[in-house]
Protein backbone atom coordinates (compact mmCIF):
# COMPACT_ATOMS: atom_id res chain seq x y z
CA UNK A 1 0.00 0.00 0.00
CA UNK A 2 1.32 3.41 -0.95
CA UNK A 3 1.48 5.67 2.09
CA UNK A 4 1.30 9.36 1.30
CA UNK A 5 1.70 12.54 3.27
CA UNK A 6 -1.33 13.43 5.33
CA UNK A 7 -1.95 16.53 3.21
CA UNK A 8 -2.32 14.29 0.14
CA UNK A 9 -5.00 12.05 1.68
CA UNK A 10 -8.48 13.05 0.56
CA UNK A 11 -11.52 12.49 2.79
CA UNK A 12 -12.94 10.14 0.15
CA UNK A 13 -9.92 7.88 0.62
CA UNK A 14 -10.62 7.34 4.32
CA UNK A 15 -12.55 4.08 4.60
CA UNK A 16 -16.24 4.88 4.95
CA UNK A 17 -18.35 3.14 7.56
CA UNK A 18 -20.46 1.55 4.80
CA UNK A 19 -17.46 0.11 2.93
CA UNK A 20 -15.83 -1.00 6.13
CA UNK A 21 -18.95 -2.83 7.35
CA UNK A 22 -19.43 -4.49 3.96
CA UNK A 23 -15.86 -5.76 4.06
CA UNK A 24 -16.22 -6.89 7.68
CA UNK A 25 -19.42 -8.79 6.87
CA UNK A 26 -17.68 -10.46 3.94
CA UNK A 27 -14.76 -11.54 6.15
CA UNK A 28 -17.16 -12.85 8.82
CA UNK A 29 -19.17 -14.79 6.23
CA UNK A 30 -15.97 -16.36 4.95
CA UNK A 31 -15.03 -17.47 8.44
CA UNK A 32 -18.43 -19.06 8.97
CA UNK A 33 -18.32 -20.79 5.59
CA UNK A 34 -14.96 -22.26 6.48
CA UNK A 35 -16.28 -23.58 9.78
CA UNK A 36 -13.60 -21.72 11.72
CA UNK A 37 -15.54 -19.00 13.51
CA UNK A 38 -14.83 -20.34 16.99
CA UNK A 39 -11.15 -21.06 16.47
CA UNK A 40 -9.77 -18.59 13.96
CA UNK A 41 -8.20 -15.19 14.56
CA UNK A 42 -11.51 -13.69 13.41
CA UNK A 43 -12.96 -14.63 16.80
CA UNK A 44 -11.53 -11.46 18.31
CA UNK A 45 -13.69 -9.43 15.95
CA UNK A 46 -16.88 -10.94 17.39
CA UNK A 47 -16.37 -11.23 21.15
CA UNK A 48 -13.48 -10.21 23.44
CA UNK A 49 -10.47 -12.26 22.44
CA UNK A 50 -9.90 -14.99 25.02
CA UNK A 51 -6.17 -14.60 24.43
CA UNK A 52 -6.37 -11.19 26.09
CA UNK A 53 -5.74 -11.50 29.82
CA UNK A 54 -8.43 -10.42 32.24
CA UNK A 55 -7.41 -7.43 34.34
CA UNK A 56 -7.73 -7.85 38.10
CA UNK A 57 -8.85 -5.39 40.77
CA UNK A 58 -10.64 -3.00 38.43
CA UNK A 59 -12.95 -0.53 40.18
CA UNK A 60 -15.86 1.36 38.67
CA UNK A 61 -15.53 5.11 38.14
CA UNK A 62 -17.96 7.89 38.87
CA UNK A 63 -16.68 9.60 35.73
CA UNK A 64 -18.28 6.99 33.45
CA UNK A 65 -21.14 7.89 31.15
CA UNK A 66 -24.37 5.91 31.44
CA UNK A 67 -24.55 5.54 27.65
CA UNK A 68 -24.40 1.99 26.29
CA UNK A 69 -20.91 1.05 25.12
CA UNK A 70 -20.16 -0.02 21.60
CA UNK A 71 -19.54 -3.71 21.02
CA UNK A 72 -16.07 -5.15 21.37
CA UNK A 73 -16.25 -5.85 17.64
CA UNK A 74 -16.84 -2.18 16.82
CA UNK A 75 -14.09 -1.00 19.13
CA UNK A 76 -11.47 -3.52 18.10
CA UNK A 77 -11.95 -3.51 14.32
CA UNK A 78 -12.78 0.12 13.42
CA UNK A 79 -9.57 1.97 14.24
CA UNK A 80 -7.30 4.80 13.25
CA UNK A 81 -3.73 3.72 13.98
CA UNK A 82 -1.65 4.95 11.06
CA UNK A 83 1.43 3.05 12.19
CA UNK A 84 -0.43 -0.04 10.98
CA UNK A 85 -2.12 1.42 7.89
CA UNK A 86 -4.54 4.05 6.66
CA UNK A 87 -7.73 2.01 6.40
CA UNK A 88 -9.99 1.40 9.38
CA UNK A 89 -9.43 -2.38 9.36
CA UNK A 90 -5.68 -2.22 8.67
CA UNK A 91 -4.75 -2.02 12.38
CA UNK A 92 -6.78 -5.14 13.21
CA UNK A 93 -5.22 -7.02 10.32
CA UNK A 94 -1.65 -5.76 10.68
CA UNK A 95 -1.15 -5.54 14.45
CA UNK A 96 -1.96 -9.09 15.51
CA UNK A 97 1.71 -10.04 15.94
CA UNK A 98 2.79 -6.72 17.43
CA UNK A 99 5.08 -7.42 20.40
CA UNK A 100 4.15 -5.50 23.54
CA UNK A 101 6.50 -7.33 25.91
CA UNK A 102 9.08 -6.43 26.98
CA UNK A 103 7.98 -2.77 27.04
CA UNK A 104 9.55 0.25 28.67
CA UNK A 105 8.44 3.84 29.15
CA UNK A 106 10.97 6.65 29.40
CA UNK A 107 10.11 9.63 31.60
CA UNK A 108 12.24 12.74 31.28
CA UNK A 109 12.20 16.52 31.55
CA UNK A 110 11.35 18.83 34.44
CA UNK A 111 10.47 16.27 37.13
CA UNK A 112 12.03 14.80 40.26
CA UNK A 113 11.52 11.23 39.14
CA UNK A 114 12.86 10.38 35.70
CA UNK A 115 14.29 7.31 34.05
CA UNK A 116 13.24 4.31 32.00
CA UNK A 117 10.65 2.04 33.61
CA UNK A 118 9.43 -1.44 32.82
CA UNK A 119 5.75 -1.33 31.84
CA UNK A 120 4.57 -3.35 34.85
CA UNK A 121 6.60 -1.21 37.25
CA UNK A 122 5.21 1.92 35.63
CA UNK A 123 1.58 0.86 36.10
CA UNK A 124 1.87 -0.92 39.48
CA UNK A 125 1.57 2.12 41.81
CA UNK A 126 -1.83 3.11 40.41
CA UNK A 127 -5.39 1.86 40.76
CA UNK A 128 -7.14 0.43 37.72
CA UNK A 129 -10.54 1.93 36.93
CA UNK A 130 -13.13 1.26 34.29
CA UNK A 131 -13.98 4.55 32.61
CA UNK A 132 -16.82 4.38 30.08
CA UNK A 133 -16.19 7.40 27.89
CA UNK A 134 -17.59 8.88 24.74
CA UNK A 135 -15.01 9.08 21.96
CA UNK A 136 -15.46 11.59 19.13
CA UNK A 137 -13.24 11.29 16.06
CA UNK A 138 -12.33 14.39 14.08
CA UNK A 139 -13.77 12.54 11.07
CA UNK A 140 -17.28 13.05 12.56
CA UNK A 141 -17.92 9.55 13.86
CA UNK A 142 -18.12 8.45 17.47
CA UNK A 143 -18.19 5.51 19.87
CA UNK A 144 -18.68 4.80 23.56
CA UNK A 145 -15.78 2.75 24.94
CA UNK A 146 -15.38 0.98 28.31
CA UNK A 147 -11.69 1.65 28.90
CA UNK A 148 -9.68 0.32 31.82
CA UNK A 149 -6.86 2.60 32.85
CA UNK A 150 -4.96 4.63 35.39
CA UNK A 151 -5.49 8.28 36.19
CA UNK A 152 -3.09 10.50 34.26
CA UNK A 153 -3.32 13.06 37.06
CA UNK A 154 -2.04 10.43 39.49
CA UNK A 155 0.78 9.52 37.12
CA UNK A 156 1.83 13.16 36.80
CA UNK A 157 1.75 13.62 40.57
CA UNK A 158 3.82 10.46 41.04
CA UNK A 159 6.70 11.79 38.93
CA UNK A 160 6.67 15.16 40.71
CA UNK A 161 7.08 17.69 37.90
CA UNK A 162 8.69 21.01 38.79
CA UNK A 163 7.18 24.45 38.26
CA UNK A 164 8.98 24.58 34.90
CA UNK A 165 6.78 21.80 33.55
CA UNK A 166 3.99 23.52 31.65
CA UNK A 167 3.23 20.65 29.26
CA UNK A 168 3.29 16.86 29.11
CA UNK A 169 4.53 15.39 25.83
CA UNK A 170 4.06 11.82 24.61
CA UNK A 171 5.70 9.66 21.93
CA UNK A 172 4.64 6.41 20.28
CA UNK A 173 6.93 3.51 19.45
CA UNK A 174 8.64 4.00 16.08
CA UNK A 175 9.33 0.48 14.79
CA UNK A 176 9.61 -0.02 11.03
CA UNK A 177 9.89 -3.78 11.46
CA UNK A 178 6.61 -4.21 13.30
CA UNK A 179 4.66 -1.19 12.07
CA UNK A 180 4.23 -1.18 8.29
CA UNK A 181 2.76 2.32 8.28
CA UNK A 182 5.94 3.99 9.50
CA UNK A 183 7.78 2.79 6.41
CA UNK A 184 5.82 5.42 4.53
CA UNK A 185 5.42 9.17 4.86
CA UNK A 186 1.85 9.61 6.04
CA UNK A 187 3.22 11.50 9.07
CA UNK A 188 6.56 12.57 10.49
CA UNK A 189 7.27 9.60 12.77
CA UNK A 190 7.27 8.95 15.66
CA UNK A 191 3.72 9.99 16.45
CA UNK A 192 3.76 12.79 19.00
CA UNK A 193 1.10 14.42 21.17
CA UNK A 194 0.87 16.71 24.15
CA UNK A 195 -1.31 18.34 26.79
CA UNK A 196 -0.96 21.33 29.02
CA UNK A 197 -0.08 20.43 32.60
CA UNK A 198 -3.54 21.69 33.64
CA UNK A 199 -5.21 19.34 31.14
CA UNK A 200 -3.03 16.42 32.20
CA UNK A 201 -3.91 16.90 35.86
CA UNK A 202 -7.66 17.18 35.25
CA UNK A 203 -9.46 14.15 36.74
CA UNK A 204 -10.74 12.87 33.36
CA UNK A 205 -7.69 11.80 31.28
CA UNK A 206 -6.42 8.27 31.71
CA UNK A 207 -3.66 6.06 30.41
CA UNK A 208 -5.68 3.09 29.19
CA UNK A 209 -4.37 -0.46 29.45
CA UNK A 210 -7.59 -2.35 28.80
CA UNK A 211 -11.01 -2.54 27.14
CA UNK A 212 -14.03 -4.46 28.42
CA UNK A 213 -12.04 -5.60 31.45
CA UNK A 214 -9.34 -7.30 29.38
CA UNK A 215 -5.87 -6.21 28.31
CA UNK A 216 -6.10 -3.66 25.50
CA UNK A 217 -5.84 -5.18 21.99
CA UNK A 218 -2.80 -4.29 19.91
CA UNK A 219 -4.86 -2.39 17.34
CA UNK A 220 -6.28 -0.13 20.06
CA UNK A 221 -2.89 1.05 21.30
CA UNK A 222 -1.39 -1.73 23.41
CA UNK A 223 0.07 -1.84 25.90
CA UNK A 224 -0.77 1.73 27.01
CA UNK A 225 -2.42 4.73 25.37
CA UNK A 226 -3.79 8.13 26.25
CA UNK A 227 -7.54 8.80 26.49
CA UNK A 228 -8.76 12.41 26.77
CA UNK A 229 -12.54 12.22 26.30
CA UNK A 230 -13.27 15.89 25.58
CA UNK A 231 -10.78 16.06 22.70
CA UNK A 232 -10.87 14.59 19.22
CA UNK A 233 -9.59 11.05 19.04
CA UNK A 234 -6.27 11.84 17.36
CA UNK A 235 -5.08 13.29 20.69
CA UNK A 236 -5.30 9.75 22.10
CA UNK A 237 -1.74 8.71 21.32
CA UNK A 238 -1.19 4.93 21.30
CA UNK A 239 1.60 2.52 22.27
CA UNK A 240 3.40 5.13 24.38
CA UNK A 241 7.13 4.75 24.96
CA UNK A 242 8.05 8.22 26.22
CA UNK A 243 6.55 10.89 28.49
CA UNK A 244 8.27 14.26 28.86
CA UNK A 245 7.64 17.21 31.16
CA UNK A 246 8.47 20.32 29.16
CA UNK A 247 8.43 24.08 29.53
CA UNK A 248 7.54 24.65 25.87
CA UNK A 249 4.50 23.51 23.96
CA UNK A 250 5.45 20.21 22.30
CA UNK A 251 5.15 19.60 18.59
CA UNK A 252 2.25 17.29 17.78
CA UNK A 253 1.99 15.07 14.73
CA UNK A 254 -1.20 16.21 13.03
CA UNK A 255 -0.52 19.86 13.81
CA UNK A 256 2.90 19.53 12.18
CA UNK A 257 1.40 17.75 9.17
CA UNK A 258 -1.56 20.10 8.50
CA UNK A 259 -1.45 23.05 10.93
CA UNK A 260 -4.41 24.79 9.30
CA UNK A 261 -6.69 21.85 10.03
CA UNK A 262 -5.47 20.25 13.26
CA UNK A 263 -4.66 22.45 16.21
CA UNK A 264 -2.80 21.68 19.39
CA UNK A 265 -5.88 21.71 21.63
CA UNK A 266 -8.22 19.64 19.43
CA UNK A 267 -11.17 20.20 21.76
CA UNK A 268 -14.45 18.82 20.44
CA UNK A 269 -16.33 21.93 19.31
CA UNK A 270 -19.44 21.64 17.13
CA UNK A 271 -19.28 25.38 16.43
CA UNK A 272 -15.88 25.19 14.72
CA UNK A 273 -15.97 23.16 11.51
CA UNK A 274 -13.08 21.28 10.08
CA UNK A 275 -12.10 23.14 6.89
CA UNK A 276 -13.47 20.24 4.83
CA UNK A 277 -16.55 19.15 6.80
CA UNK A 278 -18.99 20.16 9.52
CA UNK A 279 -18.38 19.17 13.13
CA UNK A 280 -21.95 19.90 14.23
CA UNK A 281 -23.14 16.28 14.00
CA UNK A 282 -21.62 12.81 14.27
CA UNK A 283 -22.42 9.27 13.21
CA UNK A 284 -22.35 6.74 16.04
CA UNK A 285 -20.58 3.61 14.87
CA UNK A 286 -22.81 0.57 15.32
CA UNK A 287 -26.03 2.53 15.03
CA UNK A 288 -26.64 1.23 11.50
CA UNK A 289 -25.91 2.53 8.04
CA UNK A 290 -29.11 4.54 7.80
CA UNK A 291 -29.30 5.88 11.34
CA UNK A 292 -29.58 9.64 11.70
CA UNK A 293 -26.52 11.53 12.85
CA UNK A 294 -26.64 12.90 16.37
CA UNK A 295 -25.68 16.34 17.55
CA UNK A 296 -22.11 16.79 18.72
CA UNK A 297 -21.82 18.24 22.23
CA UNK A 298 -19.37 20.95 23.23
CA UNK A 299 -16.30 19.32 24.77
CA UNK A 300 -17.98 16.03 23.77
CA UNK A 301 -20.37 16.50 26.68
CA UNK A 302 -17.65 16.98 29.31
CA UNK A 303 -17.89 20.75 29.55
CA UNK A 304 -18.88 20.79 33.21
CA UNK A 305 -15.56 19.16 34.08
CA UNK A 306 -13.23 20.95 31.66
CA UNK A 307 -14.66 24.25 30.39
CA UNK A 308 -12.85 26.17 33.15
CA UNK A 309 -9.52 25.15 31.62
CA UNK A 310 -10.23 27.39 28.63
CA UNK A 311 -12.09 30.34 30.17
CA UNK A 312 -9.48 32.81 28.91
CA UNK A 313 -8.91 31.09 25.56
CA UNK A 314 -10.53 31.95 22.25
CA UNK A 315 -11.69 28.50 21.17
CA UNK A 316 -12.18 29.54 17.54
CA UNK A 317 -8.60 30.66 17.18
CA UNK A 318 -7.13 28.01 19.47
CA UNK A 319 -8.77 24.97 17.95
Amino acid sequence: MLIRKAADIRPSEITSERNYLNRRDFMRAGAIAGGTLLTSGAMSAVVPDTRLAKLANVSKSAHSTNEAPNSFEDISTYNNFYEFGLNKDDPFENAQDFRTRPWTIEVDGHAEKTGTFDFDDFVKPFDLEERIYRMRCVEAWSMVIPWVGISLADVVKHFKPSSKAQYVAFETLNDREQMPGVRGRALDWPYREGLTIAEATNPLPILAVGIYGNVIPNQNGAPIRLVVPWKYGFKGIKSIVKISFTSRRPKTSWNMAIPGEYGFYANVNPEVNHPRWSQARERRIGAGLFASKQETLMFNGYGEQVAHLYKDLNLRRNY
